[in-house]
């Protein structure tokens, strides 16, 4: 039985994903899940949001050697063998990072030239199209995970699309604007292709040896990121874009024309509205640690120490809410 994968992703970059997988990936691990996140952005910014320079200094050496995302899928791009098991970076207790790679966007040629040879039943073109899934569930094995989260570029390239493919489930980071809304509106109908032409592909697999993704691709629902809120509600410069969010998403992503979907507030499919936490994140940046674990000796204290605490209920709701709408057993934390 293979361990579910959840993708982050928005073709509109600076929403704050990466950052989001940070934290929620921390929080499934503070509630007691064993989780795997891996870097499948080729700029490499959770790895850099997880590891400092000296220790990436060290995974990363100058002959390549090491199996990040991009060695662990190295020798079946050349085509002189298959996948191997990643190399699995601690970064907490129960949390373990699949480092990502520059190198990785070297590939995207190689994604996108055996695309069509799936069609033909093609055994290698198969396997290089579900080389992330198979590394990612090599490495959930080795590390028992309940959970793997992934964290993707904002493109919709040959490489996410392997990677979407390689995804069970998809969360939408949105910020409160135009942009945004506007990916959405590219997003849903290229998930409906990839997964319909993913399904006509699958039916061609010619080794009974060779287990491959679903591809569900199934989207969760989606969070608006770093609003900003007065007196409880988002002010009135970001309010015009989110009152918009709910419509587009139905419609873009869910292929369902409502003709009256719900205020994003009450939408079952919005998991939450992430507040800004303006001078807790450069903070938790410089403690390289998520911003519901700061302490007063990191400089968290007064009112900003009762802001980390909102910051966990906020996290510990998103999280979990993820978690049910993933099917995924809770833990016994609390």
């Amino acid at each position: 039985m293979s361990v579910p994968v959840i993708a982050f992703f928005n073709n509109k970059a600076g929403v704050g994903k990466t950052t989001l997988v940070y934290h929620v990936a921390w929080m499934m691990s503070d509630l007691g899940h064993t989780v795997l996140v891996a870097d499948l952005d080729p700029q490499g910014n959770l790895t850099t949001a997880f590891l400092d320079a000296d220790r990436l200094e060290e995974l990363w050496p100058e002959d390549a050697t090491t199996p990040t995302i991009h060695g662990a899928i190295r020798d079946l791009q050349r085509g002189v063998g298959d996948v191997v098991k990643p190399c699995l970076e601690p970064v907490g207790e129960n949390l373990a990072l699949i480092l990502g790679d520059m190198a990785l966007s070297r590939c995207e040629d190689a994604f996108s030239q055996v695309w069509p040879k799936c069609l033909d039943g093609d055994e290698r073109a198969l396997r290089v199209i579900s080389a992330f899934w198979r590394v990612l569930q090599l490495g959930a094995r080795e590390r028992g995970a309940d959970v793997v989260l992934v964290d993707l570029g904002p493109n919709l390239g040959a490489i996410n699309r392997a990677a979407l493919i390689a995804s069970d489930f998809l969360v939408i980071p949105l910020g409160p604007d135009l942009y945004s809304l506007q990916g959405l509106r590219n997003l849903g109908p290229t998930l409906r292709v990839w997964r319909q032409e993913w399904r006509e592909r699958l039916a061609r697999n010619p080794s009974g040896d060779l287990e491959l993704p679903t591809g569900a691709m199934q989207p969760l629902g989606y969070i608006v990121m770093a609003h900003t809120m007065r007196f409880g509600e988002p002010v009135h410069v970001y309010e015009k874009w989110i009152s918009r969010i709910p419509a587009t998403y139905y419609r873009a992503v869910l292929d369902q024309r409502d003709p009256d979907p719900p205020p994003v507030v009450s939408d079952p499919h919005c998991f939450a509205l992430l507040r800004h936490y303006r001078s807790l994140m450069p903070m938790a940046q410089e403690a390289r640690k998520p911003i519901f674990h700061l302490k007063p000796a990191d400089g968290a204290m007064g009112s900003l120490f009762g802001a980390v605490r909102h910051a966990w209920q906020d996290f510990r709701t998103l999280t979990e809410r993820i978690l049910d709408q993933a099917r995924i057993a809770r833990t016994k934390v609390t």
